[in-house]
Formats: C-alpha cells, structure tokens, sequence
C-alpha cells in the first residue's frame, strides 16, 4: 500500500510531519530516505510538534540518536549517516530503543540493513522542483493504518498525489 503526496515548500513539508506525526499516534518504526537535503530532518520537525515539541531539531549526525521525551510520547530520532557498521548500533542500546514502546524515526536507514527490522512506514522524500515528493509505503498493519489515517487527513486533500491502482500494488489516494 502506498501513497505519494506533493509538498511544495518547507512550511507544507512541517505541516505533512506534524499530519503523519497524529497518524503514528507516538508508536512505531518510521523510515526516512532520501538524498542529503530532502528534507527528512524537516519532517521530523514536524512530526516532533504533533506531539508539542517546538524547540530546535537538529539531526543527530554524530551521536547516532537524539530521544525526545515529551509530554506523551517518547521518539527515539536516529541517523545512520555516519554509520560505520550496522552493528554499531548495537552499541548504542539501538535494540532497547527499538524495542521501546515509543516512536522511531531512522534517517538513512539503509545504512543499518540487515541489523534494523522492517518498518511500519517508509516516507521516501525526492526533490520537486522547489518542492518535494514525498512517498510513503506501508511495511505492516500498523504502517496500512497509518495511511489511511493520512488519506482521511481534509489537511493533506491538497497535496494527496491522485493515482490509479498500479501493479505494485493498492495505492491510497
């Protein structure tokens, strides 16, 4: 199942975050790819403020994982640019974090393949003119629920990219 949405400038790209933000419901495992400068730290930002955090959100670069503890939710932000070996995450308690009832949010995840499990979501953001195309697949159940959420979202009626079935399979539009 999935689902493409066209977001034209940095303030539609927070307010898609802070839509799939309610929709995740603070629980899960979200992918972000894309290439340097898609956009997939913005997205957080946004997904962030669904659950009141409007302070600076910066990605974790360096230290691998920067947790958010807000008022009712845990996010656990990750980003494996830097990553040497994917079994470096182990040394970083990443399967406690990942098993943690809370939000996980993976920016370049590919770079801990075949240590990360499957995801719920993958939102995989390319450039669009000035804009971004975001795509989203669905990983599991929770990640089908998750798009439907977000096709009933009036917010997001707008940029919903409007498709017809295809053979990969049922899209949400």
């Amino acid at each position: 199942m999935t689902m493409q949405l066209r977001l034209e400038n940095e303030d539609r790209q927070v307010a898609f975050g802070e839509s799939l933000g309610r929709a995740l419901d603070g629980h899960g495992l979200l992918f972000l790819e894309g290439e340097l400068g898609a956009g997939k730290t913005t997205l957080t930002r946004g997904i962030l403020r669904a659950y009141g955090h409007h302070g600076a959100v910066k990605s974790p670069t360096y230290t691998l994982v920067e947790p958010y503890e807000l008022e009712t939710v845990r996010v656990h932000h990750f980003d494996l640019y830097r990553l040497g070996d994917p079994e470096e995450l182990e040394f970083i308690g990443g399967r406690d974090l990942l098993a943690d009832d809370a939000l996980c949010v993976i920016e370049w995840p590919a770079r801990g393949e075949g240590w990360l499990p499957t995801p719920d979501l993958t939102v995989t953001l390319s450039l669009d003119g000035e804009g971004r195309r975001a795509t989203l697949s669905a990983g599991s159940h929770r990640g089908r629920r998750v798009l439907e959420r977000l096709a009933a979202d009036p917010a997001l009626a707008d940029v919903v990219q409007r498709e017809a079935p295809g053979a990969e399979g049922e899209r949400i539009s």
